[in-house]
């Protein structure tokens, strides 16, 4: 595993284009290692498979006794082999680069990976609680970013602060909340992009409960119970209540009221955080 890593971290170290694709590309096929499973087709099913096999995704549960994602997983806890890093150094590079098309999907690429690096290994999110790497996704919401990349940057701000709070700190000290809102009130913004912006505000006004990291490789979740032991089943330090987060985006965005009560009356994202 660490040769491949090493060879999809030297393509994206490049600045040729094709370079980055490629390293891009063999990073989605481990990761898709990990958390697919092959199982095989009947061939009187289906008569285009020609014996193929079917990949399904994966329990959850079941990835931390799966020997791959723990290897994975082991890596990741250094500098070395961290993917969500190498991910970011090629986002400020394709930054730097002239705008278009070629340029645009490679961003979008690179994102969307991202977000798969950050729900497989929770622990790579607290590099966003530095400014410097939550301020690179706020420039990617910058109006004149194209509405696929603005979307991406979204769904990646939301895995970036699932179950983190100093993330979140770090989001509305930069004035996260004003650069989303200001999307949103954008008449230039698609439709598109202001869902995905509703999407988001859904997941910044739910109660924070930070992720424990754990000794183990496996999966990271908030249990409340061993949350809870040792403080008295209190506040967590560093977090805010859904209406301290209420107050905040209420100074940029009307209505919020109709936000949180939609959000306590109908739970789009169930009790439990990723």
């Amino acid at each position: 595993m660490e040769s491949l890593l090493s060879l999809s971290f030297d393509y994206l170290s490049s600045y040729d284009g094709v370079k980055i694709r490629k390293g891009l590309r063999q990073l989605e096929g481990l990761l898709a290692q990990i958390c697919l499973s092959r199982t095989p087709i009947d061939r009187r099913s289906s008569v285009v498979s020609n014996g193929a096999s079917k990949q399904t995704t994966k329990e959850l549960s079941s990835l931390k006794n799966d020997p791959a994602f723990r290897e994975f997983f082991k890596l990741q806890e250094g500098f070395e082999w961290n993917v969500a890093i190498r991910l970011i150094a090629c986002l400020e590079r394709l930054l730097s680069k002239a705008s278009n098309g070629q340029n645009d999907l490679l961003i979008v690429s690179t994102l969307e990976l991202l977000q798969g690096t950050l729900l497989i290994h929770p622990p790579s999110r607290s590099l966003f609680a530095r400014e410097i790497y939550m301020n690179l996704l706020l420039d990617l919401l910058d109006p004149t970013c194209c509405p696929a990349i603005q979307s991406s940057t979204l769904l990646t701000l939301v895995t970036a602060l699932l179950a983190t709070p100093a993330n979140t700190r770090t989001f509305e000290t930069l004035d996260g909340l004003l650069t989303v809102t200001s999307l949103f009130k954008s008449r230039g913004t698609s439709r598109e992009v202001k869902m995905k912006v509703v999407e988001f505000l859904y997941v910044y006004l739910m109660p924070e409960t930070p992720v424990l990291n754990g000794s183990g490789g496996g999966l990271h979740r908030s249990p409340s119970k061993r949350l809870g032991s040792g403080e008295g089943g209190g506040r967590q330090v560093g977090t805010k209540t859904t209406d301290e987060k209420q107050g905040l985006l209420g100074r940029h965005l009307s209505n919020v009221e109709d936000l949180v009560e939609d959000l306590r009356e109908s739970m789009p994202f169930g009790a439990c955080l990723v």
